[in-house]
């Protein structure tokens, strides 16, 4: 018998996984995509180079090969994944750059050929909140009516203190504002944060989530700071007093936040991903399994479940 009500594996906060599975009756997995975008920290509107924990690819390490054409992605992605879980559908998700930063045209003729793809039950498009023109929202409000669309919004935190340093070029306010354009369409919104960013505390990580549980927002995706060779971050990593944190305080951190998080919100991960061959720090990340497997101990541990510290003082 399943302790929390938005579980089928006895885990005790909303997996992506049990929304997937309630919602298609069927195992379903995400195809990354590398459109070609860029983003607006990255070509001077808003600055140069980028988030500076960012790769080249943009986030995408773990998305298609940009030289080769989003159907091709699809197909070369699609066929790992069916070796691994047989009989899976697919979600397409735009993952690299902001997938809303560019010609309306551009826009359309990426997404456009995956609205009736065998097999794909969903679209995601991840993207920035200041990148949602009238434009874009007129067009994903068009797209919402036609298939499931989730837009996938990056915030990382909600210091703005925090924001600069990390180059993000956009404030708390422009991402409230960003979110209520989309859910004004109804769109179903994924927000991105990230623990372990220079020179934040454990309770300015704790109050991001916090604030975000406050909000209308319909799943969450929590990664860990990792530090990839060639960023600006690797330099600020060797010659900076900030520290990572440690394995344990990670787990620690993330069944507190969870415990303030309502339980409806689905979460999407509670891992990064960093490429091995370029990954500085922190290494205990590659052990992602491990990682879940002790958050799930701690929650025992504490008696926690999503959401259950909501209410308390």
């Amino acid at each position: 018998m399943n302790l929390f009500k938005y579980s089928n594996d006895n885990k005790r906060y909303h997996t992506f996984n049990y929304y997937l599975k309630n919602k298609y009756h069927n195992k379903v997995a995400k195809v990354s995509l590398n459109a070609g975008f860029t983003c607006p920290n990255r070509d001077g509107s808003k600055g140069i180079g980028g988030c500076i924990f960012c790769s080249n690819s943009g986030s995408g390490d773990f998305a298609g090969n940009v030289e080769k054409s989003l159907e091709q992605q699809f197909c070369d992605i699609s066929k790992i994944l069916q070796n691994k879980w047989p009989g899976c559908k697919y979600i397409a998700y735009f993952q690299a750059n902001t997938n809303t930063y560019g010609p309306i045209e551009k826009i359309k003729s990426c997404i456009e050929p995956f609205l009736n793809k065998k097999d794909v039950v969903a679209i995601s498009i991840a993207t920035r909140p200041d990148c949602l023109e009238d434009d874009v929202l007129q067009y994903l409000s068009t797209l919402n009516s036609k298939c499931d669309l989730w837009i996938e919004l990056g915030l990382q935190t909600i210091h703005d203190e925090t924001g600069k340093i990390i180059n993000r070029g956009h404030t708390y306010k422009e991402f409230l504002t960003g979110l209520k354009k989309l859910r004004q369409h109804k769109i179903n919104v994924c927000v991105h944060i990230i623990n372990g960013l220079p020179f934040e505390t454990k309770e300015m990580m704790l109050q991001t989530v916090k604030e975000i549980g406050k909000l209308d927002i319909q799943a969450l995706k929590i990664h860990m700071l990792y530090v990839i060779k060639n960023t600006k971050l690797y330099q600020l990593y060797l010659n900076s007093d900030f520290e990572m944190l440690s394995r344990e305080d990670y787990i620690d951190l993330v069944t507190e936040q969870l415990s303030y998080l309502p339980d409806n919100i689905i979460i999407e991960r509670l891992t990064g991903d960093g490429n091995v061959n370029d990954l500085i720090a922190p290494l205990w990340s590659i052990k992602k399994v491990t990682i879940l497997n002790d958050i799930d101990k701690l929650m025992v541990a504490k008696n926690y479940y999503q959401g259950c510290n909501i209410n308390s003082k």
